[in-house]
């Protein structure tokens, strides 16, 4: 799918990855560009440098994706690409608080979940539409020190991969974005300098987007080497989990 005049709608668009959706797709000549954020203030800052449009929402709270979705259909008629971008990162294992997978679960999965019931209508009635993820690497890899953001954020891949197979002859394409590193404000809030010291900058994050878009290709990988990886773990599992117990260790060590 091409992105020029095409409506586009992005979740978590008051910045980091979000953002620089915004702004590639505005570039990329997109007819308008819906920028969506819990934060409205962040949102309204985007919006107004892409000459889009800022609307308000929680994506965890059903009601408020609905609206975003029934206000756009209603204002311009189609949503042509809706990214479902939010997201959040709680550390730690089964001991992390009740509240921390919840939350995890909420934006990981039900976000999404919630975006394909509003948008499949519309989307089929018309034969077309896509939807973008955004997963993280975390979901084929997992995360050794992140226990709700990887078991989340896996669940998030499986139901896009299920859209992929379900939707496909409705017309509807489905892309998951599953990156590793990436310099946002979670990133450095993590810490993380084993994954700081292959960062990407959102921009190049969109421009991965953009190219998977355009040729309509299921998983975007802006690091091309977590495909190596995923292939390493499925020749050989034992082999792969012996590796990520080893670089579990090292990471511990460093801190």
């Amino acid at each position: 799918m091409e992105i020029r005049d095409r409506v586009v709608v992005v979740t978590g668009g008051g910045g980091g990855i979000g953002g620089a959706l915004c702004r590639r797709f505005a570039a990329d000549g997109a007819r308008h560009v819906v920028v969506s954020d819990i934060d409205l203030k962040s949102a309204e800052t985007v919006a107004a440098a892409i000459g889009g449009t800022a609307v308000p929402a929680d994506v965890t709270v059903e009601s408020d994706v609905a609206n975003l979705v029934r206000g756009t259909l209603k204002t311009y008629g189609r949503i042509d690409i809706y990214c479902s971008n939010a997201g959040i990162a709680f550390g730690g294992g089964p001991e992390a608080s009740d509240q921390a997978w919840q939350k995890s679960w909420d934006v990981h999965l039900m976000a999404h979940i919630y975006a394909a019931r509003a948008l499949r209508p519309a989307m089929q009635q018309r034969g077309e539409g896509y939807i973008v993820g955004t997963i993280s690497a975390a979901a084929l890899l997992n995360h050794m020190l992140a226990a709700p953001y990887a078991v989340t954020k896996a669940a998030g891949l499986s139901f896009f991969e299920w859209m992929a197979i379900a939707y496909y002859d409705l017309g509807i394409r489905v892309s998951a974005l599953c990156p590793q590193g990436v310099r946002t404000a979670m990133l450095a809030q993590e810490g993380s300098s084993f994954l700081a010291a292959s960062a990407l900058d959102p921009p190049q994050v969109a421009d991965a987007v953009v190219e998977a878009i355009r040729e309509e290709r299921f998983l975007i990988l802006p690091h091309p080497e977590v495909g190596e990886f995923v292939q390493r773990k499925a020749s050989d599992y034992d082999r792969w989990l012996r590796g990520m117990r080893r670089l579990r260790g090292r990471i511990l060590e460093e801190r």
